[in-house]
């Protein structure tokens, strides 16, 4: 069997899809009849293009000053993090050499608190003489002697020459700090002064935008109160045709013949008519009176065919009064003689009663017919 259930082309389909935009488009453009009839407003849609343009400007000249300002203030973030990487990397070394260069143990002026002498018991009292029997009373260390002194003057120098080192260490660190509080301060008022220049900037674009969108405006409002002038002029032109026209046409004259169409004089004309002349207005006046007398007759005899159904309905009505008197009266006769018939036969069941009591059950039953009815069994 051959398949028929096959895919549609999809070039076939897409040329049908694009007939049918083309005949909607089509369609569209021309049963809209503003369009057709008036037009496109060029100008308002190239005042629109304009003020787009100038918006989009606009918003090209802020995204530059803002990307200026963004590049700026990502070279300063730069600067100091590289900075505070160099002091992060510096720092530590710093910390590490200084108790090895002003933390020595013969530059320590500290003293044991269980032992405050415990500095000199290092020592001997004579310089020269280590011999631990010689005590301070031994006088070995005699005036104006001084075993020790190119180690005390190379004490002092290394002890100066630290503290000098340490003085410009300082003086450097506080540079430093100085430069960088300045660093800050400069950048702190670049971007003050950088926000000022992008908020005027803004300021300047906002005044522009605006000044713009005003002459626009006086633009369309000009445009627009010409649009209304010609307008109310052509309105002016033709209401005063058409006044000369009604004066110096037929339509005020007043002649009947006017009126009359020329290929069916039976006829008239809509647009010049003023009225009937007096002999039809006669001849429709003398048939309405003779419509007038019809319909009087009409009701006259309405009214009496009303009058007669009227009196027979009373007849008709006096009639069921009747039978239903008679019908009350033969209920009563029936109940009446449905009593006594009542009656009667009570009188008859009541004397049957009494006779198969007292005749026909005169023996009492015994214990024998007691037995019966008494179980299921």
């Amino acid at each position: 069997m051959f398949n028929l259930n096959l895919p549609p082309d999809p070039k076939e389909v897409a040329a049908i899809e694009a007939r049918r935009n083309r005949e909607r488009e089509r369609q569209n453009r021309f049963f809209d009849v503003r369009t057709r009839v008036i037009g496109v407003d060029v100008r308002a849609l190239n005042s629109q293009v304009q003020e787009q343009k100038l918006r989009e400007a606009a918003e090209r000249s802020k995204e530059a000053a803002y990307g200026a300002n963004q590049v700026h203030f990502d070279l300063v973030a730069q600067m100091l993090q590289k900075k505070e990487e160099e002091r992060k990397r510096w720092l530590p070394q710093k910390v590490q050499e200084f108790p090895a260069q002003g933390q020595q143990l013969k530059k320590m002026h500290e003293f044991c608190l269980w032992d405050p002498d415990q500095p000199w018991k290092g020592y001997s009292a004579c310089r020269g003489d280590t011999k631990p029997q010689c005590g301070p009373a031994s006088m070995q260390c005699l005036s104006r002697e001084d075993l020790d002194r190119t180690t005390c003057r190379r004490m002092q120098q290394e002890f100066k020459h630290s503290l000098e080192k340490q003085v410009k260490e300082q003086q450097q660190a506080r540079a430093e700090e100085i430069s960088a509080d300045e660093l800050r301060d400069k950048l702190r008022l670049a971007v003050d002064t950088r926000a000022a220049q992008l908020a005027k900037l803004e300021e300047s674009c906002c005044k522009a935008m605006r000044y713009a969108v005003a002459n626009a405006n006086k633009v369309q409002a000009a445009e627009q109160a010409e649009r209304k002038r010609q307008e109310h002029q052509r309105e002016q032109a033709t209401s005063f045709k058409d006044i000369q026209h009604q004066v110096n046409s037929g339509l005020l004259t007043g002649k009947h013949h006017i009126t009359q169409h020329a290929e069916a004089p039976s006829q008239v004309l809509p647009h010049s008519w003023k009225g009937m002349t007096p002999e039809p207005r006669t001849t429709i006046k003398k048939f309405q009176e003779a419509q007038c007398h019809e319909k009087q007759a009409q009701r006259q005899a309405e009214k009496a065919l009303e009058a007669q159904w009227g009196s027979q309905a009373i007849n008709l009505a006096q009639a069921a009064l009747e039978l239903e008197e008679q019908e009350k009266e033969l209920c009563a006769e029936f109940r009446r003689g449905l009593g006594s018939f009542n009656q009667q036969l009570a009188q008859e069941q009541k004397a049957q009663q009494n006779y198969l009591n007292s005749i026909i059950y005169t023996n009492q039953p015994t214990a024998h017919y007691l037995q019966f009815n008494t179980s299921s069994r």
